[in-house]
């Protein structure tokens, strides 16, 4: 059974971001739901029972037919959300250091550069989906649940929520106020961890 994640932080820990109540909805909420219909699909197709949802995403085309869009949906919005979560930090925000800051200044020229992209990538997402950074230094967005790993991509480094369910309590249809105040909570630290398992593959 696939059991929603704790995190790391208190609900209000992100106040400069989202509030309290925002976080629990989206939390016992959003990412509940998500959990609980990936373990229907599961418990559908018993041959799934003990996989990661890494290994189901991953080889999503090899599942059987009747499961493939629960997992894509369920299970992409699973791993998405609990990615999500190590985003972000009440420590976080600044810039990344080290190798992760060489990837970043090296594509975009500075870490401003990286920004201004991300945020125009984020901003242009139409509808709901999600904004990602990629061990090759690439942006990437998808639709709804999608996820890279599930594409043939690379574990993402970094990602960004930009479904409304993500903002509106706190920030109606502002969306880029949202996205503006993310970049106060991101945690590099757990992006250069990321960095550092791909690098060392």
């Amino acid at each position: 059974m696939f059991e929603l994640p704790s995190l790391s932080y208190g609900y209000d820990s992100l106040r400069g971001f989202v509030g309290e109540e925002l976080m629990k909805f989206h939390h016992d909420k959003h990412h509940q739901t998500y959990v609980d219909k990936l373990n229907a699909v599961v418990d559908a197709n018993p041959e799934l029972k003990g996989r990661l949802v890494e290994d189901l995403l991953v080889n999503i085309n090899g599942l059987p037919i009747s499961a493939q869009v629960g997992i894509r949906n369920h299970g992409g919005g699973h791993y998405n959300h609990s990615l999500f979560w190590q985003c972000l930090s009440p420590k976080g925000g600044g810039q990344p250091t080290g190798e992760l800051l060489n990837l970043i200044t090296n594509k975009y020229g500075s870490f401003q550069g990286f920004v201004d992209e991300f945020t125009t990538k984020s901003l242009g997402v139409f509808g709901s989906g999600w904004v990602w950074l990629q061990p090759n230094g690439e942006i990437i967005t998808t639709a709804n649940q999608d996820t890279p790993i599930a594409q043939g991509l690379d574990a993402p480094l970094l990602c960004l929520d930009v479904w409304e369910h993500a903002y509106y309590l706190d920030y109606k249809n502002k969306r880029d106020d949202y996205v503006r105040a993310w970049w106060s909570v991101v945690d590099w630290e757990n992006a250069a961890k990321r960095y550092q398992t791909f690098l060392d593959k």
